[in-house]
């Protein structure tokens, strides 16, 4: 083997590796905005977490907000409510999981254990039906809660599902007071 052949090798490998190197940097290049555009946009980043103002709302009225694209029922419960309420046998309810993001997973679905505050006064619940993402409507149904007219689930007034095909409670959002008037959820 000549010195000319050997150098010729040496050549050859290095337009392979420049050839790769440029066509990762190019792939590379085209592929990134694709994955990029799957991160939340700037407006969804700025709602993550928001503040809401609960001090005009009576006892007995309900409040809803938009909060990451999905509307939010903020309620400052009656007394009966909140005794209707617990007064419901766990073993009555098709979903016996409080399907709260503020306590730990198979936490049982008592209203105690959905309310945000411990005397039950306020309810805070993402507003979209579990069968099929329909807004239900408050005050409504069989069991003066929620009724999602669309295919008839009834939520009772601590947005447990009773009655109906939607196959769990109405989740509550990681929720909390900051003080005695404001809620931030997020």
């Amino acid at each position: 083997m000549s010195h000319a052949e050997d150098h010729e090798g040496s050549r050859r490998d290095f337009l392979y590796y420049a050839t790769a190197g440029a066509g990762a940097v190019t792939a590379g290049a085209a592929i990134w905005p694709l994955v990029n555009q799957m991160n939340p946009s700037a407006d969804v980043l700025a709602l993550s977490s928001i503040r809401v103002d609960v001090s005009g709302l009576e006892p007995g009225t309900q409040l809803t907000v938009k909060w990451l694209g999905k509307p939010v029922f903020i309620r400052r419960r009656t007394e009966e409510e909140i005794a209707a309420a617990r007064d419901v046998t766990l073993s009555d309810l098709p979903d016996q999981s409080a399907e709260n993001a503020n306590l730990p997973d198979g936490t049982d679905a008592s209203d105690e254990n959905r309310a945000l505050d411990e005397g039950g006064e306020w309810l805070v619940m993402m507003g979209v039906c579990t069968h099929l993402g329909c807004v239900p409507l408050g005050d409504a149904g069989d069991f003066d809660g929620w009724f999602c007219p669309c295919h008839g689930s009834h939520y009772d007034t601590s947005g447990r599902i009773r009655r109906g095909p939607a196959p769990s409670n109405l989740p509550v959002p990681v929720a909390e007071f900051v003080d005695e008037t404001t809620i931030k959820l997020g």
